[in-house]
């Protein structure tokens, strides 16, 4: 029964990718902002919504290895299978503003949960912690984040004011279709992750692995079939803003809410996993500053560095 769920959550998650990359790349032009910002907002925060149930769900039943193991698994998952398939089938363009502000964003984002997560290195304290005040200093950066985009956005109304709406696009419509499209991303990701998750234990998965690989997997689908349908479609500005808004909003909301709920105890293993998504959020920020895209090639080489990853962490554990 759960390998039928599991093919069913596929479906849903697919369709739904579709319906949601339309409904927000029309809702953009409705609002003559750049699609990007989109990307970066709605696309990214709907996406995630998977990660947020997940992780939050699992402070409160006080399984903090599955917390942060999915959203550091989720993360890395993102910049190298998401980005490097979406990048494969259509080289993602790379804006100004994404290389000088937004995938240094990630960056500090990144660097500040390694910092906030190193108690015993840093402290001289008996064990690692994310606490309560961890949590809310995240959710202090997502707010500074949030102001930027609200700022950018505005700043982009002004400059295309002029800029003509086609006639038929309209908000009821758009904003349904991106609905039914998030609706359907959140039901099948619940039943990938509810379903996966069983069959992981019941083939005698530890708990740090689940979350890392199976639990990852599954909340990241949406941001794997959302930036693949809008690579599809040729809106690469979606495909890369969905992926750098949902790392922001996995480590500032999910892992800050999660905390500010129970304070979440660190597993040592879970270290190397963070340095190697801050090297891959360096090395998508170098492959961004070369052409201004993130072509085939580098697209393939973050790919198969994910099979490398999944290889080093079932050996690890």
């Amino acid at each position: 029964m759960e390998y039928i769920l599991l093919l069913i959550g596929f479906l849903l998650l697919i369709k739904g990718a579709d319906f949601f990359v339309s409904g927000s790349s029309n809702i953009a032009k409705l609002l003559r902002v750049p699609p990007i910002l989109i990307g970066l907002t709605i696309v990214a925060f709907g996406t995630s919504s998977p990660e947020a149930t997940v992780s939050i769900i699992a402070s409160l039943e006080g399984s903090a290895d599955v917390s942060l193991g999915n959203v550091v698994g989720s993360n890395i998952f993102n910049l190298s299978l998401v980005v490097g398939v979406a990048a494969f089938i259509f080289p993602l363009k790379v804006e100004t503003e994404t290389i000088l502000k937004e995938i240094p964003f990630t960056l500090l984002a990144s660097g500040a949960l390694l910092i906030l997560m190193s108690d015993f290195a840093l402290q001289g304290l008996d064990s690692n912690l994310l606490t309560r005040s961890d949590g809310l200093i995240f959710l202090l950066f997502l707010s500074i984040f949030m102001y930027y985009i609200i700022e950018l956005g505005l700043k982009n109304r002004k400059e295309n004011t002029s800029e003509a709406i086609p006639k038929d696009l309209k908000w009821g419509k758009n904003i349904i279709f991106t609905l039914i499209g998030l609706g359907m991303i959140v039901v099948g990701g619940d039943l990938v992750v509810d379903n996966g998750t069983v069959i992981a234990y019941s083939l005698g998965m530890s708990e740090t692995l689940v979350g890392l690989t199976i639990i990852a997997i599954g909340t990241s689908l949406p941001e794997l079939v959302t930036s693949i349908s809008a690579a599809l479609k040729k809106e690469s500005e979606i495909a890369l803003g969905n992926i750098v808004g949902s790392n922001i909003f996995n480590v500032l909301f999910v892992l800050g809410a999660s905390a500010v709920i129970s304070p979440l105890p660190i597993n040592d293993k879970v270290f190397t996993d963070v340095v190697i998504m801050i090297a891959l959020t360096f090395v998508l920020l170098l492959f961004s500053v070369t052409h201004y895209k993130v072509g085939k090639k580098e697209g393939l080489l973050l790919a198969l560095s994910y099979v490398v990853y999944m290889i080093y962490i079932i050996v690890r554990n």
